[in-house]
């Protein structure tokens, strides 16, 4: 796992907005709380799935700016594909970020 402050556009570092990446694919959290999961790989294939935290997906405007820029959209499109389905709204925030994915991974003994 690797967490990695976001930088501005001018390039620095900016505090409080993080992008975590794992071996299941990247969160991001800003402060302390996860924003948006992109899951890329399912039961060991690669099916990307975008998962947004139903509290917290649009919870400021320093929020959405940085959420815009780790799912490379604007809102806009964000609303149209959680509306459409394709994104999911969920709470990410009661359970570590890829407990779902561990459960499995130590049910069948590796990925």
């Amino acid at each position: 796992m690797k967490v990695q402050n976001m930088t501005s556009s001018k390039g620095n570092m900016v505090a409080n907005q993080f992008i975590i990446y794992t071996e299941f694919g990247s969160v991001f959290q800003s402060y302390k709380s996860i924003i948006a999961k992109i899951v890329d790989y399912k039961d060991g294939l690669y099916n990307p799935t975008i998962e947004l935290d139903k509290k917290y997906w649009n919870y400021s405007n320093t929020t959405g700016k940085y959420r815009n820029i780790f799912l490379n959209e604007t809102i806009k499109d964000t609303r149209k594909k959680i509306k459409s389905g394709q994104y999911k709204l969920t709470d990410l925030n009661s359970k570590p970020v890829y407990e779902d994915t561990v459960e499995k991974i130590n049910m069948k003994g590796g990925i």
